[in-house]
């Protein structure tokens, strides 16, 4: 089997005598959308975090196409292939969508254009920018101010920004969360056409999503992997149904 896109090697995340991240291990392989849910306080964020960069592990290793970088920073990440959207919406709400995906856009290809007044005047970014926000469904509404988007719509925006890297793994934290049925049902749609072009790591409370999406689902407690496997063995475990699922999917 190819080496995996990411593999994570026995995982430890301590805030003092807390262990949040206990010792956890997964892969994922290229094409591959993996799942992570769990219950509320079960370590999904700082799982993520870790993996992005943004919090360093107290211990284990992560890899990213073989190599590894557990100690580099978010922005060396990044440039290697590693792209995330976040739980709570990220965009400059006073720039067009399509400038807010040109700027990702400059961000990999290191464009040589200053930071105001100036990303609407190079067709390269534009072009790219625009080529992102067609896959989310969003190239309509382009020119709009990102604070006039609806919930839904600066949730596919992000989407947009991490497509604009050009990724090689894609993170994506809860990226449901706030929005409607119809608004969750269109982001489902842009995911699955999504599927397969890159290794994604998809961290959701919302199980329509979760088992509509997922090639593999991890399902994490008190900051360990209970159960991990095809989402049909999953929902048929005894020991996820009791500790998170429930009759939720019944």
């Amino acid at each position: 089997m190819a080496e995996p896109v990411l593999k994570i090697d026995n995982l430890r995340k301590n805030f003092g005598g807390l262990v949040v991240t206990d010792g956890v291990s997964l892969d994922i392989h290229a094409g591959e959308l993996h799942a992570v849910i769990g219950p509320n306080g079960a370590g999904k964020t700082t799982l993520i975090n870790q993996i992005s960069g943004t919090l360093a592990p107290s211990d284990g290793r992560i890899y990213l196409n073989g190599a590894d970088i557990t100690t580099l920073p978010p922005d060396r990440r990044a440039h290697l292939g590693l792209a995330r959207s976040f739980q709570i919406t990220s965009v400059l709400p006073r720039f067009s969508a399509l400038e807010n995906v040109a700027l990702a856009v400059q961000a990999r290809s290191g464009s040589s254009y200053q930071f105001i007044g100036r990303a609407d005047r190079e067709s390269a970014l534009n072009d790219a920018a625009m080529a992102a926000l067609t896959e989310v469904s969003l190239d309509a509404r382009a020119d709009v101010l990102a604070a006039h988007l609806s919930h839904g719509e600066k949730r596919a925006l992000e989407l947009a920004i991490a497509l604009a890297m050009q990724p090689k793994l894609l993170l994506l934290d809860e990226p449901m969360a706030g929005t409607g049925p119809e608004e969750s049902e269109r982001l489902i749609v842009v995911l699955q056409r999504l599927k397969g072009r890159f290794a994604m790591m998809l961290v959701e409370h919302d199980m329509n999503a979760v088992f509509a999406l997922a090639d593999r689902i991890s399902v994490l407690t008190y900051g360990r992997i209970l159960a991990s496997g095809k989402p049909a063995e999953v929902r048929a475990d005894p020991a996820v149904m009791t500790a998170y699922l429930g009759e939720e999917l019944e």
